[in-house]
């Protein structure tokens, strides 16, 4: 076994005050914990070879945010943290670490891999979530890419033979996380909350369900 490859995970959308704790715990289960217990049953092996990369599937959403995912954004933002230190740990043993952070792509993330927070109905939430939903819903996927782009990304991860950590797959990833970079992290905030509206929305995230949050 050269490499491991986490890359389970799915988004849990919709106002954070109505996604209940069970919703909330399954999610990091799936994108957080799931990645703690694989890492850790493969790490005997790649120490006793001296040699193996670990790559983990993060999200342009683990460096950039967007309402109505704040879970899932959590989630993916403690998958850039454990990532980054657990290369310190490893690099002595020769074992590399690398995160995958791919943008909107053409899978079924807003079918089978889309949990929709259910708790109840709060009105005060309806006009927002419908604003931004009707947008999200808009935009045209230009910028949605195959998901043979992320294999791609991942093979050059696992072969380059470098220390890089972070590789960035899809032209929306790219535009998001370098808008944030060059802005610093208030300009970026103050940005989405004047002109969210505006920017391209990566709409695998969210589809409409009919239902009001």
């Amino acid at each position: 076994m050269d490499a491991l490859v986490n890359n389970a995970g799915y988004a849990l959308t919709g106002p954070f005050e109505i996604s209940t704790d069970e919703q909330i715990r399954r999610e990091f289960e799936v994108n957080v914990f799931g990645i703690f217990n694989t890492t850790r049953t493969f790490l005997k092996h790649f120490r006793e070879n001296r040699k193996g990369t670990i790559v983990n599937i993060g999200s342009m959403a683990g460096k950039t945010t967007l309402p109505l995912i704040s879970t899932y954004n959590s989630s993916k933002f403690a998958v850039e943290g454990f990532t980054e230190s657990l290369s310190y740990e490893l690099s002595s043993l020769d074992i590399k670490v690398k995160l995958v952070e791919p943008g909107s792509m053409t899978t079924d993330c807003t079918g089978r891999s889309m949990d929709y927070a259910q708790s109840e109905t709060i009105t005060d939430y309806e006009g927002f979530s419908k604003k931004f939903l009707e947008a999200a819903m808009n935009e045209n996927g230009q910028l949605t890419s195959p998901p043979v782009i992320v294999a791609e990304v991942i093979h050059e991860a696992v072969t380059d033979n470098t220390d890089t950590l972070r590789y960035i797959a899809g032209e929306d990833a790219k535009q998001m996380i370098s808008l944030r970079e060059a802005n610093g992290d208030e300009a970026y905030v103050q940005m989405i909350k004047e002109k969210l509206f505006g920017l391209v929305i990566p709409h695998a995230y969210f589809r409409s369900t009919g239902k009001p949050y």
